[in-house]
């Protein structure tokens, strides 16, 4: 993880902007909990937990949550809210990259992959994670995954692109995020690129979201 600097920036960014950013993430994304409202299963899995809001959620849905973040200050964030809560004794909190999960193969029922893919630095990485996520889903689990999108109103983009993101400190500073922006077509074609098969994919609140099986097997 360290030895690859673009994704070590990641991971820096977001420890030195921990503490302000998990203050303003006070709560599960509704397309999270509309998801998770019809599903269960014994593990699940929180991929770029950041500071755990969809961790909770996905504990009243499984047994056991493994939840991960590159990010150790965002962990700390997560442990801090989790301990308070009632999932304080299902949840995992576990240091590691989206692209090689420590995560046995076929063991997760639900996971939730949002507002991380679009951090990877190259596209190599991205399609790796989507692979990694195939990977650990048992034959009937299901993912969530989400990326930031060239649809959102404030992008004036026909096609997906690299851009940096300020993250406004407390005081004025200023700390850049990298960011991918998928345009639809391109999240689709990475989907369709790796191990996953796409059940449902569409666009919410300017975000490109599908939710996701294990495509072992499926047409090449």
């Amino acid at each position: 993880m360290d030895d690859d600097p673009a994704r070590a920036g990641v991971r820096d960014t977001y420890d030195r902007i921990a503490d302000h950013f998990s203050a303003t993430r006070e709560y599960a994304w509704p397309e999270v909990e509309s998801f998770l409202s019809d599903r269960g299963g014994a593990v699940g899995l929180d991929l770029g937990c950041g500071n755990g809001r969809h961790a909770e959620p996905l504990a009243a849905s499984t047994g056991r949550v493994c939840a991960l973040d590159v990010s150790r200050s965002l962990l700390d964030e997560a442990r801090e809210r989790v301990a308070g809560s009632d999932a304080s004794q299902a949840v995992r909190l576990v240091q590691g990259d989206a692209s090689s999960l420590p995560v046995a193969t076929g063991t997760v029922d639900l996971a939730v992959y949002v507002a991380t893919l679009h951090h990877l630095p190259t596209r190599e990485l991205r399609v790796a994670s989507l692979d990694e996520l195939a990977r650990v889903l048992t034959p009937e689990g299901r993912a969530l995954v989400s990326a930031w999108s060239t649809a959102h109103d404030r992008f004036d983009a026909d096609e997906g692109f690299d851009t940096t993101v300020d993250w406004t400190l407390p005081g004025g500073e200023r700390v850049p995020r990298f960011y991918h922006i998928y345009s639809p077509a391109e999240f689709r074609a990475d989907l369709d690129d790796s191990g996953l098969e796409p059940v449902e994919v569409f666009v919410s609140s300017g975000n490109c979201y599908a939710v996701v099986a294990d495509g072992e097997g499926k047409a090449t």
